[in-house]
């Protein structure tokens, strides 16, 4: 009889060193929807409106490899200033680090784990959306990696602006 690893039942095998990233849990904590001039506001408008959009990235470690990440987006729409729709989702889920070095942990969590909640959330503004009069909002694609770099040197250049000039 071959001594062979038998499944653990996520399709890995005991002690197998390949790195994964496990969802254990996905979920919405916080949705909120606000069509503040409705009626008027689905009437046929000139021109489309301005969309804006927040993204931002939270995370906080809940157990040695597992990790609760919150992405939260927040928008409105409007034209001439009026407010069309305002929304607001906090999309978070649970994610078990296997096998990542230690270095590497960060930018997973930062990074691969919101790019896994995203089409969740994308898809969840725009059923709001849609439920609130006006067609469907699918955002476009985020750039995670970009999002972390901008996050990672706006914490390095506050980290510099209290230490003194190097000579």
């Amino acid at each position: 009889m071959a001594d062979t690893a038998a499944p653990n039942g996520n399709g890995a095998q005991d002690g197998d060193l390949t790195p994964a990233i496990n969802a254990l849990a996905q979920y919405t904590k916080d949705l909120s929807f606000e069509n503040p001039n409705a009626p008027r506001s689905l009437q046929p408008q000139e021109g489309g409106p301005q969309i804006n959009i927040q993204v931002n990235v939270n995370a906080q470690q809940l157990a040695e490899a597992d990790f609760e990440v919150e992405l939260s987006l927040e928008g409105d729409a409007r034209i001439k200033n009026e407010v069309l729709f305002k929304f607001e989702l906090k999309y978070g889920g649970v994610f078990r680090m296997r096998n990542i070095p230690q270095e590497q942990i960060h930018p997973a969590v930062m990074i691969e784990c919101p790019r896994l909640l995203f089409p969740f959330a994308r898809q969840i503004v725009a059923e709001a959306v849609r439920n609130g009069g006006f067609p469907p909002l699918y955002i476009d694609p985020i750039d995670f990696v970009g999002l972390y770099r901008q996050k990672m040197e706006e914490a390095q250049a506050a980290q510099g602006q209290g230490a003194p000039l190097a000579s």
